[in-house]
C-alpha cells in the first residue's frame, strides 16, 4: 500500500468523523449541500475522490478548518 492511499483513506475516515460530530446524516448533507445522497456516500467511501472546492464545502458545513482533515 502506498503511503498516498494510506493518507487518503485516513482522509477519508476524517471527513465521516466531522459528519457525525456535526450530528448529520448523508441525506441531511447533501441537501445543505445541493447534491444527493448517493454523492455524500461515494465521498465518504472513498468511490468519488473529493476535489479542494468540495471538501470547502464539507468544512464549512461541518464548523472544520481544511487542515483538520489532512492531520
Amino acid at each position: 500500500m502506498s503511503a498516498h492511499a494510506s493518507a487518503y483513506r485516513r482522509f477519508l475516515v476524517r471527513l465521516r468523523q466531522a459528519r457525525t460530530e456535526a450530528g448529520l446524516t448523508q441525506a441531511e448533507v447533501a441537501r445543505r449541500i445541493g447534491r444527493l445522497q448517493s454523492f455524500v456516500s461515494k465521498c465518504e467511501s472513498g468511490e468519488r475522490r473529493v476535489d479542494v472546492v468540495e471538501l470547502a464545502d464539507f468544512s464549512k458545513l461541518y464548523a472544520k478548518s481544511v487542515t483538520w482533515f489532512l492531520r
